[in-house]
C-alpha cells in the first residue's frame, strides 16, 4: 500500500506544470563575434563622419577671411625690408606692400617718418606676428606731418609705396641699414580687424572641435 501511495504521488508531482507554468524559458543567445564587429565597425564609421561634418561646417564658418586692402601693381615685388637692405640698388623705385608694427614716429619740417618692424602678411595683407621674428625695420615716410596718435607705438599697419633708397642709422648701439618707402597708402589695423576670419576653433585627434 505504501508503494502504491509513493507512487501515486510521483505521478501527481509530474504532472504538475513548471514555476513559471507552461512557457519555457531560453537564455539569449550572445551575439556572434561577427555581429560585434559589425556593429563596432559602425559606430566608428559613423563617430568619424559626424566629426568630419562638424569640422567642416566650423571651418567654412571661420573662413570667412576680409578681402586684401591694396591691389599689387604691375611694378610691386615681393621682398622683404632686410633683403632691400642688403641690395638696395636692385630694388630702387620698386613698388611694395609692407606691415608691420610701429616703433615711433619721427615728425619733421616737410615730412613725417614712421619707423616699422616689418612682418610677412597673411591673405589679407594683415601682418602675421606668429612669424618667429619680423622681417627687419624699415622707415615709412609721408608728406607733411602726421599725428603720432594716429600712429602709436605697437600699431600694426600696412602701406604701399616706393622704395626710395635706404639710410644707415641705429638701433640702440648696433649700426642698422633702413629701407625707405615713400607711402602712397597706408592702413592701422583694429583688434577686431586683425582676428576678422581667423578660426578659434581647434581640433584634437580623436575629438571634436574644441573652442578656446
Amino acid at each position: 500500500m505504501a508503494a502504491g501511495l509513493a507512487g501515486r504521488r510521483q505521478r501527481q508531482l509530474n504532472a504538475q506544470p513548471g514555476l513559471y507554468g507552461p512557457y519555457t524559458f531560453r537564455p539569449a543567445s550572445p551575439l556572434s563575434s561577427n555581429q560585434t564587429q559589425r556593429d563596432t565597425a559602425m559606430n566608428h564609421v559613423t563617430s568619424t563622419l559626424m566629426r568630419s561634418a562638424i569640422a567642416s561646417g566650423l571651418l567654412a564658418l571661420a573662413g570667412c577671411a576680409p578681402a586684401p586692402i591694396y591691389k599689387p601693381a604691375t611694378t610691386t615685388v615681393a621682398t622683404a625690408p632686410n633683403i632691400v637692405a642688403q641690395s638696395p640698388n636692385q630694388f630702387t623705385n620698386a613698388d611694395v606692400i609692407w606691415g608691420g608694427r610701429v616703433v615711433e614716429v619721427r615728425n619733421l619740417a616737410d615730412r613725417s617718418e614712421v619707423e616699422i618692424v616689418g612682418y610677412p602678411l597673411d591673405s589679407s595683407q594683415r601682418p602675421k606676428l606668429d612669424n618667429n621674428g619680423g622681417w627687419g625695420r624699415f622707415i615709412a615716410v609721408m608728406p607733411g606731418y602726421v599725428e603720432s596718435f594716429n600712429y602709436p607705438t605697437g600699431a600694426l599697419v600696412t602701406l604701399t609705396g616706393r622704395i626710395t633708397g635706404v639710410r644707415n642709422g641705429n638701433v640702440g648701439e648696433a649700426s642698422y641699414v633702413f629701407p625707405l618707402v615713400g607711402v602712397a597708402q597706408s592702413h592701422v589695423w583694429t583688434a577686431d580687424e586683425m582676428t576678422a576670419g581667423k578660426s578659434n576653433v581647434s581640433f584634437g585627434i580623436g575629438v571634436g572641435g574644441v573652442i578656446r
